[in-house]
């Protein structure tokens, strides 16, 4: 009996500082599969000397459209949907391969610990579940500008969440983070707008607050230091930014919002 076959896909743009370490974690999958949204460093040199099958589609939609064109050239049984600023620990990769092994018709979900500015914040709670893992065969879409959904086929799968944590190198630092607070804001303004949503400073300065004191004390990130603070930081400011970009930006968000 033929084996389950697993293919892991990662979307890149400028990641050449951190593409090998993510690629060096996946290489136990079947197929790699990295698309590229017109890289100007490295990326695609250091992922195709790793192995990888390397697509660039420069024309950028977003990242649903980007993960739909990655599904494309997928030819295994399973997909599994990594970021380039993300590790597979071995205890994850473990579950990933019992999962794809056992041939279970499902969607997996899995958990982050978060490594901020050099520093795991273990004693954070993870937030919940990312839906990283399909049949490709039930997986028929992603949808959405940004936390993109995916659409399968089969409604009744049932969903499995992972034990094991996938290490999230997301902010390394200030100036990328910065960035990463702009990009992601006016993503998530054109998302709001779209749904009819409206902004301003006081709605902003609200989701802010929530999202801090949620993050900050709830989720308990002042445990873990100056880091920490400075984690939770940049995501209110990334609430904050979004909902004053839809009543000041409105015009502009579909020119800026680029990758």
């Amino acid at each position: 009996m033929t084996q389950p076959t697993l293919c892991i896909g990662i979307l890149t743009m400028n990641e050449a500082r951190r593409i090998e370490q993510c690629m060096q974690s996946a290489k136990f999958a079947n197929q790699i599969v990295v698309v590229d949204s017109g890289s100007t460093d490295d990326t695609v040199s250091i992922a195709q000397g790793l192995g990888a099958q390397v697509h660039t589609h420069a024309d950028w939609q977003g990242f649903a459209e980007q993960r739909n064109r990655l599904l494309q050239y997928c030819t295994c049984d399973y997909i599994f949907f990594l970021d380039a600023d993300e590790v597979i620990t071995a205890e994850l990769q473990g579950e990933i391969q019992a999962a794809v092994s056992s041939g279970k018709q499902a969607t997996w979900e899995v958990l982050w610990n978060q490594v901020a500015y050099g520093r795991p914040l273990t004693l954070m709670k993870s937030t919940g579940g990312v839906q990283r893992m399909f049949p490709t065969g039930n997986l028929d879409r992603f949808a959405g500008v940004v936390h993109e959904e995916a659409i399968v086929r089969n409604a009744a799968t049932p969903v499995i969440k992972f034990k094991g944590r996938l290490l999230h190198y997301s902010r390394e630092t200030i100036y990328g983070s910065l960035q990463k607070l702009a990009q992601y804001a006016q993503l998530g303004a054109l998302k709001r707008a779209g749904k009819g949503k409206g902004g301003g400073i006081l709605r902003g300065f609200a989701s802010a607050f929530a999202n801090f004191l949620q993050l900050y004390i709830f989720r308990r990130g002042f445990l873990c230091g100056a880091e920490g603070f400075l984690f939770c930081f940049f995501i209110a400011l990334e609430c904050f930014f979004r909902y004053t970009m839809i009543k000041y930006d409105g015009k502009l968000l579909k020119k800026t919002a680029a990758r």
